[in-house]
């Protein structure tokens, strides 16, 4: 318990008694402090008894002590010891009145109790406070590391933790993610503070913020020791910690922190055994990985997977955060289901095998969905280290070549169009047009076309259209006549200009091939 004036009030061998403010004496001391000032206050830091004889104040003057009395109460005094018998006889009236007007306790020292006595009785209470602290945080820090150890992952360090802070407490994953909470009701609490574990989590590591109101005060700390948080540890209390709880919150982050690393370790070594198993997939050699990695990957290779391959949206970023963070997320949705995930991060690029239908890749579909949704709120192009998809279709073990071509193909439209991602099956549903919004396909077009151009603006003719209605009739030529309102002759003179001007046979299927295509990709985007 901390101190305070009624501990010493209580003290038999101060002798101290109450004459003001005696509403008030739980308040916490910090220290007593002797000072014969008139104005003590630019020396003051708040929390301090403050111990007088009235030397150099006239405690008589009513008007002289409201101002003394509020100042001291201004700048967080919390009581005045007045000595008696020494330049008064007993209290002045004024000086009573004026704590009773600013309820600020007022305490009568007799003669024979010195200064002295009061500071060393203040001082070893607070020495005693603070060895009661520094052993409850020893005793917080065995009792957390004896549930770190346990089978039950941070879920018994948790519930420990939040029966020391007398609150709540919540881990949180890389990607912001809830993990476990203690008590059960503070995982939705938690939840709320998932964008502010984001602002965290952007800052080097280790970081830490203060949120919420007085009555859920919460502290956040990043977990981890590299530069990049590897999650974070909430604590909600309805006050500011105390020595003995900051101990336990120290030691929590500490023993996270270390189960953290651990598991980065794990996940490293799982990493590059998941590129020696998907480097077999691809050469074709599915019953070698399901060997190799049947405990990690059994229950993803018996199942349709997908295939994802991501890079920056600038290639060559030097540290392209984007990549990790979608591997974070993927990986967070996975363990949150129980699913199995083939996570492979190269220089530049991350390849990934997830379950077809399952959380990971739906984790993948809702990143590149808020990536977009903010592109278009914003109206701002992608950043720099921002993920760009490619997602194959579904596929097994014996077809991870086919889907990585797949994905390749999908990536490279992707990037095309400018677009957070792009799934393969998308490609093979929809039309051949949009690939044409290529700035190689329009520079083909234009200069295929360029000469037919320059022509019709010339105001010979309106070969452009004519080509275009005859491409679009097969080359029937009452039909495309009609759809241009001019005799079947005409166009026939008309074609034969173009085939003149280009130098090239409308009989041969490949020139109408890539004409249209010209004409396709020369239109305006819709």
């Amino acid at each position: 318990m901390p101190l305070t004036l009624a501990s010493l009030v209580q003290h038999s061998a101060l002798k101290l008694s109450v004459r003001a403010g005696g509403s008030r004496l739980d308040t916490p001391v910090r220290w007593a402090h002797v000072s014969e000032l008139a104005d003590p206050v630019p020396y003051m830091e708040g929390g301090e008894l403050l111990l007088i004889t009235a030397m150099k104040v006239d405690a008589a003057d009513p008007q002289e002590m409201r101002r003394y009395v509020r100042r001291l109460a201004a700048a967080g005094v919390v009581g005045i010891g007045f000595a008696v018998g020494v330049n008064y006889e007993e209290i002045p009236q004024a000086l009573v009145d004026a704590a009773r007007a600013e309820d600020l306790p007022l305490l009568e020292v007799p003669r024979r109790t010195p200064f002295l006595a009061i500071s060393k009785a203040v001082s070893a209470a607070l020495a005693a406070d603070q060895y009661r602290a520094v052993t409850a945080g020893f005793e917080a820090q065995r009792e957390l590391t004896r549930a770190a150890l346990a089978s039950d992952g941070p879920a018994e360090l948790l519930a420990r933790l939040a029966a020391h802070v007398h609150g709540w407490a919540a881990l949180y994953d890389t990607s912001g993610s809830v993990v476990a909470a203690a008590p059960e009701w503070a995982a939705r609490r938690a939840a709320r503070l998932t964008p502010d574990v984001e602002r965290l989590r952007e800052r080097p590591a280790p970081a830490s913020a203060v949120v919420g109101g007085a009555e859920d005060r919460v502290e956040l700390q990043s977990l981890g020791t590299g530069r990049r948080a590897r999650g974070a540890l909430a604590v909600g209390t309805g006050a500011p910690l105390g020595t003995a709880e900051r101990y336990a919150v120290h030691s929590a982050v500490a023993l996270l922190t270390l189960t953290t690393e651990r598991s980065r370790s794990l996940h490293e070594a799982e990493s590059r055994l998941g590129a020696a198993v998907l480097r077999m997939l691809l050469a074709g050699e599915a019953e070698h990985a399901r060997t190799v990695a049947d405990d990690l990957y059994g229950g993803l290779l018996d199942s349709p997977f997908r295939l994802v391959v991501a890079e920056p949206a600038l290639p060559g970023t030097a540290q392209p955060q984007g990549l990790a963070l979608l591997a974070d997320t993927m990986e967070s949705a996975a363990a949150r289901t129980g699913e199995a995930l083939l996570v492979v991060p190269e220089p530049g690029r991350l390849l990934v095998l997830a379950a077809d239908g399952g959380a990971a890749v739906q984790a993948c579909a809702d990143h590149a969905e808020a990536l977009e949704a903010r592109r278009g709120r914003d109206s701002t192009g992608p950043e720099p280290d921002e993920p760009v998809v490619g997602m194959s279709g579904p596929a097994d073990p014996s077809g991870v070549a086919a889907a990585y071509r797949q994905a390749d193909q999908a990536l490279a439209v992707a990037r095309r169009r400018g677009r957070p991602m792009v799934e393969h099956e998308d490609l093979a549903a929809g039309s051949v047009l949009p690939l044409l919004a290529d700035e190689a396909v329009r520079a083909f077009a234009d200069g295929t076309l360029r000469a037919l151009r320059e022509h019709d603006e010339k105001g010979r003719g309106d070969l452009m259209a004519s080509l275009r209605a005859w491409l679009s009739r097969h080359g029937q030529w009452d039909a495309a006549a009609a759809d241009l309102g001019v005799h079947r002759h005409t166009l026939r003179y008309r074609m034969r200009r173009v085939e003149e001007i280009l130098g090239r046979s409308l009989d041969d299927p490949d020139v109408r091939m890539e004409l249209w295509l010209a004409l396709k990709a020369s239109e305006p985007a819709s």
